[in-house]
């Protein structure tokens, strides 16, 4: 029992520092490559191949991503800002139409079909400044 505490002890008050490692010389990348030659060439170089095309693949890939998306970015936007922009047009043409609306009849008259083109309420044969048709 004196004999394995001691063992024990021993081991629980070692250092990790306190063994002598000879390859501390020895880079990351020289201990990766070390390790190849655990294989054989066939597999190192079946290995080299398909990361080799994996790599390949992923950087036409992120290409072909990168101009997809700048392609339906730049179509989507030429697309849609003259739609929002004549949007916005016609919302302003309609207030103001409303407004010119309530200004001549009252706040009751801008509630009606202001874009119908018909005659105005209680005024016959009379027209509001813009909705006269050009013929």
């Amino acid at each position: 029992k004196n004999m394995a505490e001691g063992n024990v002890m021993d081991l629980l008050s070692a250092r990790p520092g306190d063994e002598e490692d000879d390859d501390i010389d020895e880079t990351l990348a020289e201990r990766l490559w070390g390790l190849t030659e655990m294989f054989p060439e066939p597999v190192q170089k079946y290995a080299g191949i398909v990361f080799g095309s994996s790599l390949s693949l992923a950087k036409t890939g992120f290409s072909f991503s990168k101009s997809a998306l700048w392609i339906l970015a730049s179509s989507a936007t030429i697309m849609a800002i003259p739609i929002a922009f004549e949007q916005e047009r016609a919302t302003q043409q309609e207030a103001q139409i409303q407004q010119q609306r309530q200004i001549l009849l009252g706040p009751n008259a801008a509630v009606g079909g202001a874009g119908s083109g018909q005659l105005l309420p209680g005024m016959p044969g009379m027209m509001p400044p813009g909705m006269a048709t050009a013929k």
